[in-house]
């Protein structure tokens, strides 16, 4: 709800504070106190259109601010959390006017752009007033006020949204796969010829390293025998292939070891030393042995050679497209593969998919019709009861009629009569709540068929009916719904909106003393001696001064016999309050 409204610099209005209670607010004053500056002010801070125009004689600007309490998921509260708004205790409506005609919005502490301002508004209060219908300025609006009428018809809607979701997620991904078929056959086919090409060569994990270690041994093997005959010459002793050489490491060291052998007995450091000539003597034969078993490995085969080199070359190809490595290759093979059995799955995803929606489709056809004829039967009957309110506020020859149509289309949804029509995620109805002001008089859509105050009094007797519950919307508020109207209509009036404020907050402002009787909370505009509205002008009143205010809408004095009728009128009011309601 509306915890409070603080209105700077607006028309006659220098600062006026509303403070707001749960129920029915009213809101009352002298002709020209600026009552209806209330509900300007309001419109302004819900997003509406500004006009420099509004701003005060000598004001340089108009500022309007709010508060409201709200429970956490109320969608209110999300849209402005969404925008970045502070709402941790509350949330902070704020609208500014500048004299030159800028204007600047706020949420929670954030500057917005006005259109979020005006999302969040219609989300937290209903103005029924003038043109400001807010709650049926859409054919969206009129359906949402038809399923809120009776629990069975949004049981209904739910059912037909389960399938509608379930059979448009399953025809999207079709659509997508179907569109998507010849750029898959491309890529799928691009894939097999890849792959062919991989498995042709196949190659084994560290294959290009080790063919890389062999090629290189294989071009250098004269070399490599070279050095190796060299190496084994200058340890085992060959004239022949070291020149100058009368004998090998190997003679070398054991001449030494003998040299040293018949002396080991006398010094331990020269036993160590013969120690180790030993050890490195036999160090040495095994590297002689090893360098002639490297000799007779060595070999030098051309034919060898060039398979490798084409082994490498193959390799190289497949290297250059798939991968820095095998393993890169051979993992992005087994990639590919996976993908094209994804891709070869479409089609049968797709047959799939056909065969569910064609099961699906009879279903959400037969929904779409249950929900039309609940929405068919409930519109009968909102119209009716609506109508019925009607009389009572002073609109004897009024009549609503709700109704709920189909729009046929070719490639519709089939309903079980073979009939195809237009849908959607809210059914297959277009629904359009329509007044006739006049017996005889055609229905027309209710925000062009009635002047201001008829409308607001079509929109009472709608959320009366409905006891608000067709909208998340807290608070609800009502200007002129009592023009044209007094005496028996106007307690009628009054009697409705206290109705209404069991279920909501209402604020309503009036001339009438009859609705005002009815208010939790009433709230008096009143000028100061100079036609402006002080920062003190809006007043709470209670007890006796309330009574004198009802007595002095009633008759313009405060006479005795005005304030009698006015104690009856509150104390009436009062009593029908407290009646208990229908089925309770």
């Amino acid at each position: 709800m509306l915890r409070d409204i603080t209105i700077r610099g607006l028309g006659v209005i220098d600062e006026a504070v509303l403070d707001l209670a749960p129920g029915l607010n009213v809101v009352t004053g002298e002709t020209g106190a600026g009552k209806t500056m209330v509900v300007t002010g309001l419109g302004l801070l819900l997003g509406g259109r500004a006009d420099s125009e509004l701003v005060r004689t000598g004001a340089d600007r108009t500022s309007v601010e709010g508060f409201a309490d709200l429970e956490a998921d109320h969608p209110a509260l999300v849209r402005a959390a969404e925008a970045g708004a502070d709402v941790t205790d509350g949330l902070i409506l704020a609208r500014s006017v500048a004299a030159q005609g800028r204007s600047r919005a706020h949420l929670g502490g954030r500057s917005v752009p006005i259109s979020t301002l005006s999302e969040v508004g219609e989300r937290l209060v209903a103005v029924h007033g003038q043109a400001d219908q807010w709650r049926l300025r859409s054919a969206e609006e009129h359906r949402v006020v038809l399923d809120g009428f009776e629990p069975e018809v949004g049981r209904l809607l739910e059912d037909f949204q389960r399938r509608y979701d379930e059979h448009h997620a399953l025809a999207a991904e079709a659509d997508r796969l179907r569109s998507a078929a010849r750029e898959r056959a491309r890529e799928a086919e691009g894939l097999r010829v890849a792959l062919e090409e991989i498995e042709a060569v196949d190659p084994q994990p560290g294959e290009d390293e080790e063919l890389r270690g062999e090629d290189d041994r294989l071009s250098h093997a004269d070399a490599l025998r070279d050095g190796a005959s060299r190496a084994h010459a200058l340890l085992a002793g060959d004239d022949s292939a070291w020149d100058g050489a009368s004998g090998g490491a190997l003679a070398a060291l054991g001449e030494a070891v003998s040299a040293l052998e018949p002396w080991t007995g006398h010094d331990p450091a020269l036993a160590d030393l013969h120690r180790r000539l030993a050890e490195l003597t036999y160090v040495a034969s095994d590297l002689t042995t090893d360098v002639a078993g490297y000799l007779t490995d060595v070999e030098v085969d051309p034919g060898r050679l060039s398979w490798v080199q084409e082994r490498r070359a193959e390799l190289t190809r497949l290297q250059r497209k798939y991968g820095d490595t095998v393993e890169e290759v051979l993992a992005w093979s087994r990639d590919a593969s996976r993908t094209l059995l994804t891709l070869e799955g479409d089609d049968a995803r797709i047959e799939e998919i056909e065969a569910r929606l064609a099961q699906l489709t009879p279903r959400l056809g037969a929904a779409g019709a249950a929900l039309h004829d609940a929405r068919a039967a409930a519109a009968e009957r909102l119209g009716a009861a609506v109508t019925a309110e009607l009389r009572r506020l002073s609109m004897p020859r009024a009549h609503l009629v709700v109704g709920v149509t189909t729009q046929a289309h070719e490639r519709g949804l089939e309903l079980p009569s073979g009939e195809r029509v237009r849908y959607s995620r809210n059914g297959i109805d277009e629904v359009d709540i329509a007044l006739a002001a006049n017996a005889g008089a055609p229905p027309r859509t209710v925000t062009r068929a009635a002047s201001g105050g008829e409308l607001s009094r079509v929109m009472l007797a709608i959320e009366v009916v409905t006891h608000g519950g067709s909208s998340t919307v807290p608070t609800f508020v009502f200007d002129e719904v009592d023009a044209g109207i007094g005496g028996k209509a106007g307690v009628e009036v009054g009697a409705r909106l206290a109705e209404l404020a069991r279920e909501a907050q209402v604020i309503v402002v009036t001339h009438l003393a009859q609705v005002a009787a009815y208010a939790d909370r009433h709230l008096v505009v009143r000028k100061a001696d100079d036609g402006q509205v002080a920062a003190s002008g809006v007043v709470e009143v209670a007890g006796d001064e309330r009574v004198r205010e009802l007595a002095r809408m009633m008759s313009g004095d405060e006479s005795g016999a005005a304030v009698e009728h006015a104690q009856q009128l509150l104390a009436s009011a009062q009593e029908r309050v407290n009646e208990p309601r229908e089925g309770t």
